[in-house]
C-alpha cells in the first residue's frame, strides 16, 4: 500500500462507524463488540487516530488513547487492516498516536498489546514489563 495515499485524523466520522466495526471483527479482542458500544466507546474516548486510504476512502487504520493528559496516557485498539499490514501503516499509525501534542506533557504512555507484539512496539520506546500485556513508555521525567 502506498502510504502517501494515507491520512492521518484525529477523529472518526459517523459514516465510518461501519469500516470501524470491520476493522474489530479482525481482532480478536474486539470482534464481538456491537456498533452501539463502540459509538460510545468513541464519544468516551479523548484522542482517536484513523487511518484513511484516500484513493478508495477506506479505513485501514485505528487507535485511541485514553489520558488525564499529564501522568498518564493508554492507548487502545491499535489495529490496521489485514491488507494493509506489514505496509507501514501500523508504524504511520503509532508515530501519529506518539507524537501527538495532547500527549506531549504526559509522563507515562502505557500500551497494552500481546507478548508477540512487543517487538513492533520497541521502536517507539515501549519496553516490556514482565509478566505482563502491558508495554510502557516514559515519555519525560518529573
Amino acid at each position: 500500500m502506498d502510504l502517501r495515499g494515507i491520512e492521518v485524523r484525529d477523529h472518526l466520522e459517523g459514516s465510518r462507524l461501519g469500516q470501524l466495526m470491520g476493522l474489530f471483527a479482525a481482532g480478536w479482542w474486539t470482534e464481538d463488540r456491537v456498533a452501539e458500544d463502540v459509538a460510545a466507546m468513541l464519544a468516551a474516548s479523548d484522542l482517536v487516530f484513523a487511518l484513511v486510504h484516500r484513493p478508495d476512502d477506506r479505513l485501514v487504520g485505528f487507535a485511541r488513547v485514553l489520558t488525564d493528559g499529564v501522568y498518564l496516557a493508554l492507548v487502545l485498539d491499535v489495529l490496521v487492516a489485514p491488507d494493509a499490514r506489514g505496509s507501514g501503516v501500523g508504524a504511520m499509525l503509532m508515530d501519529a498516536v506518539v507524537r501527538h501534542p495532547r500527549l506531549a506533557r504526559v509522563r507515562s504512555v502505557e500500551l497494552v498489546c500481546q507478548p508477540e507484539l512487543f517487538g513492533f512496539y520497541r521502536r517507539w520506546g515501549f519496553t516490556e514489563q514482565v509478566g505482563r500485556s502491558t508495554l510502557m513508555r516514559l515519555t519525560r521525567s518529573s
